[in-house]
């Protein structure tokens, strides 16, 4: 089968979540079918984007974030463009287009040109479905309530869908959503457990990973750890990524005096994480929107528990069993983020075992494996589809 991925990211381009997704089903598809990736040009000109399968860049380079750590207007209208034009000049080319259904007008844009051509079959993942009230927050009155239609409309144009969270399920019915859905349990590429032999490291050490905007919070990290030290003198924390709020977080930490005890990292090869993930004595993410956690798994996976912040946009919860793999702090409070990070690190093996236990019993779930078959049935399905219309 011929399929399009389209999204304005390619990981390791650009760092995150659903980059780590599309960059692993591109891979595991380029391996019985015809897979060709629309993004946006992210690597130099006349370079090898270093990928396995053909990369397409529908527009040039562009900044996708504000300095605040926003998305911009324009990049993703005219990625949008840029998606509508390569299909309706080359949509022949593909049985279905695979979108990321954000940002939205790349989606318009392949269904528009989808549409006009009479063929191919549009599916779409949705990650995150944002409520009226966060679209305000986010944009404020005026733009979060056009931002809130032009979602409202995007959900009724995916021809079948899928979601990774019971969250974001919920609110695509509740917005109108009308295509064939399925939850997708498991974006994690990373295999069987693959703990530190020799448990945590000594002195305990605390890890964050993640973009340094708004939403994760991550300036809320050393008040949390400078209030557990007050029991836990000894503890330590690796902070990774970087982002808009990399300056407020380094005067935090200096306006702390934890210069020495909180290592400002900053953007590192995947493997360095993992292994400072699996040597820690816990991942802290106490963002405020998740659209499923993938860094959870990652942690959870290395018998490390995590410890997250409840909600209403954060589908990263789901992924925690509370004393178990981890704790859900009831509030982003450094108080009593702290008093969880302590619980952890008391609790010591006996919540490492438990947390690899969980784990194992949940692999097959978190595997991407369990989603490429799901997502291969679906294009079954459209393929039967193609047949029965020709």
């Amino acid at each position: 089968m011929r399929i399009a991925l389209v999204y304005d990211c390619l990981y390791p381009h650009t760092v995150g979540g659903a980059e780590r997704w599309y960059r692993s089903l591109a891979e595991r598809l380029a391996q019985d079918h015809q897979v060709t990736y629309l993004t946006r040009l992210q690597w130099r000109g006349g370079d090898d984007p270093g990928t396995p399968f053909p990369v397409v860049a529908v527009t040039g380079p562009m900044s996708l974030y504000t300095s605040s750590g926003r998305r911009r207007i324009w990049p993703p209208l005219r990625f949008g463009i840029g998606v509508f034009w390569h299909l309706l000049r080359h949509g022949g080319r593909y049985d279905v287009v695979h979108s990321a259904s954000f940002p939205y007008f790349s989606l318009i844009g392949a269904w528009l040109a989808l549409r006009l051509r009479r063929r191919g079959r549009l599916v779409v993942d949705w990650f995150e479905i944002w409520s009226r009230q966060y679209w305000v927050e986010y944009l404020g009155s005026f733009g979060g309530r056009i931002g809130h239609a032009v979602q409202r409309l995007c959900v009724r144009l995916p021809d079948r869908s899928f979601v990774f969270s019971r969250l974001h399920e919920r609110r695509l019915g509740s917005e109108g959503h009308r295509a064939p859905l399925t939850r997708l349990t498991g974006i994690y590429a990373g295999g069987p457990a693959r703990e530190n032999a020799n448990g945590p490291s000594s002195p305990p050490t605390i890890v964050f990973a993640g973009r340094h905007v708004a939403e994760k919070r991550v300036t809320l990290v050393p008040d949390t750890i400078a209030r557990a030290r007050i029991e836990l003198p000894q503890l330590r924390c690796v902070i990774y990524g970087d982002g808009p709020e990399s300056a407020a977080l380094k005067e935090r930490v200096a306006a702390l005096g934890l210069d020495d005890v909180v290592e400002l990292a900053g953007r590192v090869r995947g493997e360095v994480v993992e292994e400072a993930m699996a040597n820690a004595a816990c991942l802290l993410l106490p963002s405020s929107r998740e659209g499923y956690g993938l860094v959870v798994v990652e942690a959870i996976a290395r018998a490390t528990p995590a410890v997250v912040v409840a909600g209403p946009e954060n589908a990263a919860v789901e992924l925690v069993e509370p004393g178990v793999n981890g704790f859900i702090a009831a509030r982003p409070d450094a108080d009593e983020l702290a008093a969880l990070v302590i619980e952890v690190v008391r609790a010591g093996e006996e919540l490492r075992r438990s947390t690899r236990d969980w784990y194992r019993a949940h692999a097959a779930e978190l595997s991407i494996e369990s989603s490429l078959a799901a997502v291969e049935r679906a294009y079954a399905g459209a393929g039967r589809e193609l047949i029965a219309r020709s």
